[in-house]
């Protein structure tokens, strides 16, 4: 290859270990030299068979690539006279400016008013988790999941007629699902609705994204739980909206502290079952007050029953949506805590006023959630297996709860473990000024996963401690966590006596 084609072609290196097929990685390494301006428009490529003797492929190898490049219009094949770089780009390297220096980005998106202002205001969520961990927070106990009767259902289900399952489903939701949900709320949460009032999403972020697009104009008042859930937060924030701190107490949302703080409001969001982060049931009183607090500012309320199913305490309190006498309550369920996250599953039960607008604009912007996905978990309720799950991991969660507070003995003088009633997380409080950052940090170089308090929150609270999981930790690990936070204890309280005065950062945790 003498041409200066032939030189730069020559630079294309295959990875026989890869597992990407050695025609695909001689393609990308071809477009890549072409759109780069290695070789240019006009320009003779070296032949097939040329090309297979220098990189030790098979010529049908080499063919397959320029097949593939010539479909997408980078190469031009000329009969009896070769392949040849498009003269397009040729075109295009005449408009194109000098390249940048290494590391710099060729052009420069411009982002919306709106995202850049959103952007200022996000809190961290972090990374997702993706595999247990002790104290991880946001994931159920997957090493109970019942698998071999998912693996059934799942078998079962794709070998049904074709269309159910890989055609376009309904917007809405598969109507069975739908069925199954409006069941379940009646029998386990006390909410009698109707199927129609059903929205199936991709999960309970999409259902908050979407709340926000269709209620939230720039500026509206919404009060917002501090310490609140991150993802509700960051969805109502990038919709413009105005976050009014709201604090919680012992009975759950305070609802004269909203009021001190914006009488008039558009939204509320909250987590009533289970409060998030902090754990704490919101009292019905606590709850008439805040539905008649909404009615009188004509608002509505985002109650996020996230995972009110694990109730073990005493009594339970109603949910916010089956004591809603004047439907203003939206009710969103998620299948990640009760089932398992990778699922993608969730839903709103929408208040009759809103249930026809919400379907004209659904129809014309949503896709929906995969058919196949929404059949198995429909059969899967329908045939009593989600009853069933739900009572299983009820009581572990109860025993793994219990384990927590057993093992938390041995840190007692240091942090004190609040007791649940429901879900897989409590926090931890110190009982003595102590930086949360610098703990958390040290708990993850033991591969512990905690999450400081002031993450969640809006505006200082008084509260000095660290979120703690427990739902995806067997015994075990819950005594072998414990201990190495018992240690980390020994090595900041005892130890450091000197280094945790640094009262002006308890005082203003925001600032960190």
């Amino acid at each position: 290859m003498k041409s200066k084609a032939g030189a730069i072609l020559s630079s294309i290196r295959i990875n026989r270990d890869s597992d990407r097929k050695i025609s695909v990685q001689l393609y990308i390494g071809l477009r890549d030299v072409i759109l780069s301006g290695g070789v240019h428009g006009g320009e003779r490529m070296p032949a097939s068979r040329t090309l297979a003797t220098e990189l030790g492929v098979s010529r049908t190898t080499v063919v397959e690539a320029l097949d593939r490049l010539i479909s997408e219009g980078l190469l031009e094949s000329r009969v009896g006279a070769g392949t040849f770089v498009s003269m397009d780009l040729a075109k295009v390297a005449q408009k194109k400016r000098p390249l940048k220096k290494s590391g710099q980005h060729s052009a420069t998106p411009t982002f919306s008013g709106a995202s850049l202002r959103a952007s200022k205001h996000f809190a961290s969520r972090d990374r997702l988790p993706s595999r247990t961990q002790a104290f991880i927070t946001g994931l159920p106990a997957l090493d109970e999941f019942p698998m071999a009767q998912w693996a059934r259902l799942s078998a079962r289900h794709w070998r049904i007629e074709r269309d159910a399952s890989l055609s376009y489903g309904e917007t809405f939701g598969l109507p069975r699902l739908r069925s199954a949900i409006c069941a379940h709320l009646n029998a386990s949460r006390g909410i009698q609705c109707d199927p129609e009032q059903v929205l199936i999403v991709g999960g309970a972020q999409q259902a908050f994204s979407l709340i926000g697009d269709l209620l939230l104009e720039q500026g509206d008042k919404v009060w917002f739980e501090n310490p609140g859930a991150i993802g509700a937060r960051n969805a109502f924030i990038s919709r413009g909206a105005s976050l009014v701190p709201v604090s919680i107490d012992e009975q759950g949302l305070s609802v004269s502290d909203g009021m001190a703080k914006s009488p008039v409001f558009k939204l509320v969001f909250v987590t009533p079952s289970h409060q998030q982060p902090l754990g704490r049931v919101m009292s019905f009183a606590r709850r008439l007050d805040l539905l008649s607090a909404a009615e009188n500012s004509n608002a509505l309320i985002v109650e996020d029953d996230y995972d009110g199913d694990f109730f073990y305490g005493n009594q339970p309190q109603p949910t916010l949506k089956s004591i809603d006498t004047s439907d203003r309550v939206i009710y969103v369920g998620t299948f990640s805590k009760s089932l398992f996250p990778s699922l993608r599953l969730g839903f709103i039960l929408l208040p009759q006023s809103l249930v026809e607008m919400t379907k004209i604009i659904a129809e014309s912007a949503l896709s929906g959630v995969p058919t196949a996905t929404q059949s198995i978990v429909a059969d899967f309720m329908d045939e009593g297996h989600f009853a069933t799950h739900i009572r299983s991991m009820r009581a572990l969660y109860k025993q793994r709860h219990n384990a927590l507070l057993d093992a938390s003995r041995a840190i007692s003088s240091h942090i004190d473990i609040l007791p649940a009633s429901s879900g897989f997380h409590t926090i931890g409080l110190f009982r003595q000024p102590c930086d949360e950052m610098e703990f958390v940090n040290l708990a993850s170089q033991k591969a512990i996963i905690l999450a400081p308090i002031t993450k969640y929150c809006l505006s200082p609270v008084a509260l000095n401690g660290f979120v703690i999981g427990y739902g995806a930790t067997n015994k075990t690990e819950i005594n072998k966590g414990v201990g190495m936070i018992a240690d980390i204890c020994r090595d900041i309280f005892e130890n450091w006596t000197g280094k945790i005065s640094r009262m002006d950062m308890i005082a203003s945790p925001m600032s960190r």
